[in-house]
């Protein structure tokens, strides 16, 4: 799961940031509407995560725009504005749920995890190719049964080549969908979690299905027998 957390408070959104990656998502941090908007209507982010009051284009603004341009995706306003007539304001626009500052991590995590169970019912709970199972409820994964522990990142880039299976993925595309946008010399980071990962999955033995394509990049698929 991706999220776009748009936050100028340079603590607190890193807090955010942290906070829900220690949870296995996938975060981007930007710190004005601008950058928010703009990500949001190029890259399908399973929740956005909206301050009212930012820089050059208010949360309000870009909550009206995304849906306008037909954007469905969960939207949480986050913000200190906590009288009535904004949270009418704000659920009125589009958004979906209204979080007032200042607020518990717990409250904000079980939020997230409402939406992003409401945005899923639709959506299948649990990823597989060939003996590898991922349950993105729990967050759980296994290979031909056997429990595999990932870290964050690893558990990130396994969900993304499980939703993209026999496409060649580049770089460039994996590090816009599990690293943070702006994420430098990714390519390096990249080449170094996927053999975290392939070892993880191949512990016991087993084939490597992460196939390396010179000069184009990565892709899940299935081992010749």
């Amino acid at each position: 799961m991706r999220i776009l957390v748009a936050e100028d408070h340079p603590s607190l959104g890193m807090d955010i940031k942290q906070g829900l990656e220690r949870c296995r998502y996938a975060v981007d941090l930007v710190a004005d509407g601008e950058d928010a908007l703009a990500l949001a209507l190029s890259v399908p982010y399973d929740l956005v995560i909206l301050d009212v009051l930012l820089p050059s284009i208010k949360g309000f603004e870009v909550c009206k725009q995304l849906r306008d341009q037909k954007r469905t995706m969960p939207i949480l306003f986050l913000t200190a504005l906590d009288d009535i007539d904004s949270r009418v304001m704000g659920l009125d626009l589009g958004a979906d749920d209204y979080l007032s500052k200042p607020f518990a991590f717990r409250e904000l995590e079980a939020r997230v995890r409402a939406l992003l169970r409401r945005e899923g019912q639709t959506k299948n709970v649990e990823l597989h190719f060939e003996d590898i199972l991922m349950n993105t409820s729990t967050h759980e994964v296994t290979r031909n049964g056997r429990s595999i522990q990932l870290s964050t990142k690893e558990y990130a880039l396994l969900e993304f080549l499980l939703h993209h299976p026999r496409q060649v993925l580049s770089r460039t595309i994996i590090a816009e969908h599990v690293w943070d946008y702006d994420a430098e010399h990714f390519s390096n980071v990249i080449d170094v979690y996927i053999r975290y990962l392939r070892n993880k999955l191949c512990a016991a033995g087993e084939p490597d299905v992460i196939q390396t394509i010179r000069g184009a990049g990565y892709q899940l698929k299935e081992t010749l027998s």
